[in-house]
């Protein structure tokens, strides 16, 4: 039995629709599906079809993708749409309660849904400012037309009404539990690393979960959204940013098996001092 990641696969390229398509039945396993699945309803439910199939359990966050509204349902109206959808599947969502791993019965499997609010750019800057700051380097996100975050009136204050909930919820976890915590968006500035497009960084998260990988004695933390595949260590926890991503940054020969990355059971100890440079997955 184990619980495997997989995030940002994208199903509206067919070729990412059809490597799911082609994974094998993994009896007995759990995965995590990380955000950025599909921008339409009709394609994430294509693609919880196929995954609830071959897995015995299936967790969901949102990514932005899911999130971006062309129609009536926006925000929050758009994100209880999609938390429906995972329900009616018997997939695991950031509303539900929380998995504890069956092995491991003080293991909680941690779903969150934070947004960002622009502060993993220089610091002091405004939203607004943040966003110049892109500009100046030719950067902008899609999410600035397509993510709307009715009825709050801004992505910040979105993501600061979720921060306090989530906080509120792992704060109530039983004295001494262990976590894994789950999310779209990476949970510290340091592992954002775009080489390309450096100052995308404002829109992959918020400062304000820099120590929740100690304040809830996390084992792994799981994220996506970077497209950039690597392992790295801080404090003794293990971060893993698992996306598959476009067709163009994935291999097609190793097909979507091949980036299934594997949480628990922990496959490897973490490195003397408990820190260290990234792992690359291509």
């Amino acid at each position: 039995m184990r619980l495997l990641a997989l995030s940002d696969v994208h199903v509206n390229h067919a070729g990412n629709l059809a490597a799911l398509a082609a994974l094998p039945p993994h009896p007995g396993d759990w995965l995590i599906l990380a955000g950025d699945v599909a921008e339409r309803l009709e394609d994430l439910r294509a693609c919880l079809e196929l995954l609830t199939a071959r897995f015995d359990r299936v967790l969901w966050v949102p990514g932005n993708h899911e999130l971006w509204s062309t129609g009536p349902s926006r925000g929050e109206a758009k994100y209880r749409e999609l938390v429906d959808l995972c329900r009616s599947f018997g997939v695991d969502t950031p509303e539900d309660p929380w998995p504890v791993w069956p092995d491991a019965p003080d293991l909680h499997l941690c779903p969150l849904f934070l947004l960002y609010d622009y502060s993993f750019g220089p610091a002091g800057l405004t939203p607004a400012e943040a966003v110049a700051w892109a500009a100046e380097d030719g950067i902008r996100c899609v999410d600035e037309v397509l993510l709307h975050p009715d009825p709050w009136p801004s992505r910040q204050a979105w993501c600061d009404a979720r921060v306090r909930l989530t906080a509120a919820r792992l704060d109530a976890l039983p004295p001494g539990a262990r976590t894994v915590l789950i999310h779209h968006w990476p949970l510290r500035y340091d592992l954002v690393r775009l080489y390309r497009i450096p100052r995308f960084s404002v829109w992959c998260g918020t400062r304000q979960t820099e120590d929740w990988h100690v304040r809830y004695r996390a084992e792994v933390v799981v994220s996506g959204h970077l497209h950039m595949r690597a392992t790295d260590w801080r404090d003794g926890v293990r971060f893993e940013e698992v996306s598959l991503g476009y067709p163009r940054h994935w291999r097609p020969e190793n097909g979507a098996e091949g980036y299934l990355r594997q949480i628990w059971p922990p496959l490897t100890p973490p490195p003397e001092g408990g820190t260290g440079g990234p792992v690359w997955h291509r």
